[in-house]
C-alpha cells in the first residue's frame, strides 16, 4: 500500500470490525486506509456516549477522534430495538440489564419484558449507524459529515439458543434466515444479513460518489 494512500481513523479497538470496514472498502474498490486509533494513538480515552440516539454517540467517538488526530474518523454505535418494548433497548443495548455487557443478564432481562408477548408481536431490529468526521480535511470537496444506516430485521425469540454469536444473538431471529437465531449461523451468513455490513455498503457507495 503506497504512504500516499488515505487514511481513515476507525474510533475502535475491536479487530474484527476493523476486518470488515477494510473487506467492505476493498469489495467497493476503494484505496483507503483504515487504521485503528489506538494504533495511532494508544492512550486514547474514547469518550463518554451519553446521545440520546445511534447518530448522536457516533458522532461523539467519531468527532473526538477527529480532534485528537486531526485525521478523519469513522465510528459507529448499534444496538437491539423492540417494537414491543417501543425501540427499547435501543442506546443502552449493553447495559440494559443495569451491568455494562452483561449478555446474561440482558438476555434475562429482555424475556422477562417480553413474557407474555406472542410471537407475531415480538418484532425487533438490530440497528447500526456510521458516522464519518473531518473527510474534508482530505479531500476539499468531500462534506465534513457522512452518515450511513443499516438494519437487519428479525424477531425476538422465547428462549437462547445457539452458541456462534454475542449480546442478544442467541435470542434473535432474522427475518432473512427463518428458524434461526444469529447465535445460530456461520459468520459468512451473519455477515451478509447484518446490520453493520449493510451500513458498510451504503457508506462505502457515498464514498466510490464523492
Amino acid at each position: 500500500m503506497s504512504f500516499m494512500t488515505p487514511t481513515i481513523v476507525v474510533a475502535s479497538n475491536n479487530k474484527g470490525k476493523l476486518a470488515e470496514i477494510k473487506a467492505s472498502a476493498e469489495a467497493a474498490g476503494l484505496d483507503y486506509s483504515f487504521r485503528a486509533i489506538y494504533d495511532l494513538l494508544p492512550d486514547w480515552e474514547s469518550p463518554i456516549e451519553d446521545g440520546d440516539s445511534f447518530e448522536a454517540n457516533a458522532t461523539i467517538k467519531a468527532r473526538a477522534g477527529f480532534e485528537a488526530l486531526g485525521l478523519p474518523t469513522l465510528a459507529d454505535d448499534s444496538g437491539l430495538v423492540v417494537d414491543a418494548l417501543a425501540g427499547r433497548p435501543g442506546v443502552h443495548s449493553s447495559s440494559f440489564a443495569g451491568v455494562e455487557g452483561d449478555d446474561v443478564r440482558n438476555n434475562k432481562k429482555l424475556l422477562e419484558e417480553l413474557r407474555g408477548i406472542p410471537a407475531d408481536q415480538r418484532g425487533a431490529a438490530f440497528l447500526c449507524t456510521l458516522v464519518l468526521v473531518g473527510l474534508d480535511s482530505l479531500l476539499p470537496s468531500a462534506p465534513d459529515y457522512l452518515i450511513a444506516k443499516g438494519a437487519c430485521k428479525g424477531s425476538i425469540g422465547f428462549e437462547c439458543v445457539g452458541d456462534k454469536g454475542f449480546g442478544y444473538d442467541p435470542l434473535f431471529l432474522p427475518t432473512a434466515t427463518p428458524g434461526l437465531t444469529i447465535a445460530q449461523l456461520d459468520m459468512q451468513t451473519k455477515n451478509a444479513i447484518s446490520h453493520r455490513g449493510s451500513a458498510l455498503e451504503e457508506l462505502m457507495n457515498q464514498l466510490k460518489h464523492l
